[in-house]
């Protein structure tokens, strides 16, 4: 993966410092790891999903955070007590954590687990404020000229 200096960015703009952020995390996380699995699906116009896979894991050693712009989903199991021994170990149960970097109005609605697979729902909300809206057009009204007297 080719790596990106952005630098040039921060020195040359003025107010673009939150995109240029963004693209640098985003080409920082993740490290191209690829555990646990996940899917980022559209379900509506407005509206996304997120599925991670969690097998292993119970509700309760899953943790789901919205901060800074970023949906943050970590995993950690709880240690055994008993000593199991393995003669194959395939199902990974490793600490983990993902960042989703959110665009703004995007929040997260509910979160389920369900056959190993974690939800977890999005919808993006514009506030009414930023919605565009539609400027009626008044009747026009005849101006009337008027006098300008100039004093010599």
């Amino acid at each position: 993966m080719r790596n990106f200096d952005l630098t040039p960015l921060y020195r040359s703009t003025v107010g673009f410092d939150r995109l240029a952020s963004i693209l640098d995390n985003v080409t920082r996380t993740d490290g191209g790891a690829t555990y646990p699995p996940y899917n980022i699906e559209k379900t509506g116009s407005d509206a996304y999903r997120i599925t991670i896979a969690v097998a292993g894991f119970s509700d309760d050693e899953l943790t789901i955070e919205a901060r800074d712009g970023q949906l943050v989903i970590s995993g950690k199991k709880a240690e055994a007590s008993d000593e199991t021994t393995f003669l194959h170990r395939g199902i990974a149960t490793r600490a983990f954590e993902k960042r989703f970097q959110l665009a703004d109005h995007v929040r997260a609605t509910d979160a389920v687990t369900a056959n190993g697979l974690l939800h977890v729902d999005l919808v993006r909300e514009v506030p009414e404020a930023l919605k565009p809206r539609k400027i009626e057009i008044a009747n026009a009204r005849p101006i009337e000229a008027e006098k300008v007297t100039v004093e010599l």
